[in-house]
């Protein structure tokens, strides 16, 4: 399974955001062990940039966070097509609506996010981190 993972979820895990830390580093693991192939935007990527280094105030240590988290997790670019099929879509935000697309784009077979409400219409499967650990672990 190919699962897009909402930055929330990864900022809970970086930040030890209770409770919700714990499913995701769950997630974590699940990704290392190769249970699932894990993704992530390169635009969450400068979003968890930004959060770590507002965190830890360290450059460094914000670059180290993010060279672990790309040998866990896939970077997928939102291309031009993303970003003109968010247009129209039925997702309301349009940057959660660019991550749908790019999701969709990248062949990723759900979503993961704590924010079930704002990919409500978005056209793939999205799961919050405890549904898609308990699909992940029991297939």
């Amino acid at each position: 399974m190919r699962a897009l993972l909402d930055t929330c979820v990864v900022i809970d895990v970086l930040q030890g955001r209770e409770p919700f830390c714990k499913e995701g580093q769950q997630l974590f693991l699940a990704a290392a062990n190769d249970l699932f192939a894990g993704c992530i935007t390169a635009k969450a990527a400068t979003d968890i940039y930004y959060l770590t280094h507002r965190h830890t105030h360290s450059d460094k240590a914000s670059r180290e966070v993010l060279s672990k988290l790309f040998v866990l997790f896939e970077v997928l670019d939102s291309a031009d097509i993303d970003c003109r099929r968010a247009i129209p879509s039925p997702v309301s935000d349009f940057e959660d609506a660019v991550m749908a697309e790019t999701a969709l784009r990248a062949g990723a077979d759900c979503i993961v996010t704590r924010n079930l409400a704002d990919f409500a219409k978005a056209p793939l499967l999205v799961l919050s981190p405890k549904e898609f650990l308990q699909k992940v672990l029991h297939e």
